[in-house]
């Protein structure tokens, strides 16, 4: 996992309840590692020193299985199962579902729906990108997530400023305009939702389908609520699952969690992404299977190679909302949480971003607020309670104001 992940503490309780010895495997420096007194520091970015370091370990430790909490590890977490004999997707399969590029073109040839699509380079001249293109188009970052860097465009001057938006965001974060790609593609109208699942030897169990009832037209794609059970109609859920199916076969996905993004118009369903790990920040929070099992549970249980039988999600509605970013600056104070937690069916506030830390909204931010969680009897109700509880909160956010250089000023 990332030293910066939500997900950390809910993984780690789950191993502890099961009778499991984790191993954490963090991205960070040896000498950091060492300091923080981590068992296992990998740098994420050098794979086979980290797989060798991995393997190495193994040897005082044997393993049962290597999972990646996160994205970032996906590939790392493949080639050390494939080196160590452990059950696992391809590392070929694992770095299909974090690049968009790559997804797109093996979801095309194997026949999932997802929208038309190019690629073109960051050195390329804008203004003639502008030219080869359709609209609305959505620009994306190939490795990117949490819909970082994606950003719709409606005609061509929007365009050249997305695609300007997003090569500064790329640098930034240490590409190179000469060997990077970017990928344009087609705006999908739709309803957008969500399906958590689990692969056991290629075939797809849905563990839950969630509705995103706040709609995602951009230019930004923030994502805010999520609601289960889904509202749709039970005929189109079926398509959507096959159509995951469908991605995850294409992909050469074949085993443990799946989390996959879906447009749904009158045409059906469409593929937007599908990633090889379970669903990010605090939503899994408010997933039950059986009597009470969490999902972080009943993926390690799959992990280490246990029969999971209670595979049903519980009866009641759940919903989680990630509070977004209204707008940069330094996050100087957070009010009205006791009020929002005694909405009727709110089952939990918290907030993640820290005090005096800098907020950065999307398309350039990584994070949000935090979670608001909810439980009732209907999604309605939950989405309801979800809304009123986020309309309690006020967050103070101190606005950046530059420095003028005043020297000389009379």
């Amino acid at each position: 996992m990332s030293p910066a992940t939500y997900r950390a503490s809910a993984f780690v309780q789950a191993a502890r309840s099961l009778g499991l010895e984790a191993v954490v495997g963090l991205d960070l420096p040896e000498q950091l590692a060492d300091y923080w007194h981590v068992p296992l520091g990998l740098d994420f970015a050098q794979v086979a020193a980290s797989v060798e370091a991995i393997v190495a370990y193994a040897r005082e430790q044997p393993f049962v299985a290597i999972l990646s909490v996160d994205d970032s590890a996906t590939e790392l977490a493949a080639y050390a199962n494939l080196a160590l004999g452990l059950v696992n997707n391809s590392p070929q399969a694992s770095e299909a579902a974090r690049d968009k590029l790559m997804m797109r073109q093996l979801m095309s040839a194997g026949g999932a729906p997802c929208p038309i699509f190019r690629s073109f380079w960051l050195h390329d001249e804008p203004d003639w990108i502008a030219t080869q293109i359709s609209y609305p188009c959505v620009v994306k970052p190939r490795r990117l997530s949490g819909s970082r860097g994606v950003i719709r465009a409606d005609n061509p001057a929007e365009f050249r400023v997305a695609f300007e938006r997003l090569k500064r965001l790329l640098i930034s974060e240490g590409a190179s305009e000469h060997d990077t790609t970017i990928l344009v593609e087609d705006f999908i109208p739709g309803v957008e939702v969500a399906l958590e699942g689990l692969l056991t030897a290629g075939k797809l169990k849905v563990l839950t389908l969630f509705d995103k009832p706040d709609p995602l037209d951009g230019p930004f794609f923030e994502e805010t609520i999520y609601v289960t059970p889904s509202r749709l109609p039970e005929q189109t859920q079926q398509a959507i699952a096959e159509c995951v199916a469908t991605a995850s076969a294409a992909l050469g996905l074949r085993t443990g969690p799946v989390h996959a993004e879906l447009r749904v118009n009158e045409q059906g369903p469409w593929m937007l992404e599908i990633a090889g790990r379970s669903i990010g920040g605090l939503c899994s929070t408010i997933l039950e299977f059986g009597s009470g099992m969490c999902l972080e549970e009943l993926i390690l249980r799959h992990a280490v190679g246990e029969k999971v039988e209670m595979l049903e999600r519980e009866q009641q509605a759940a919903g989680v909302m990630m509070i977004p970013i209204p707008g940069a600056g330094i996050l100087k104070g957070v009010h009205g949480i006791e009020a929002a937690e005694a909405v009727p069916l709110i089952t939990g506030v918290e907030i993640t971003a820290k005090l005096n830390n800098q907020l950065v909204p999307l398309p350039e931010g990584a994070s949000y607020l935090g979670f608001i969680f909810a439980r009732g009897g209907t999604p309605a109700e939950v989405e309801a309670a979800i809304r009123q509880a986020h309309q309690c909160l006020r967050f103070e956010i101190r606005r950046e104001i530059p420095i003028l250089n005043l020297k000389g000023a009379s």
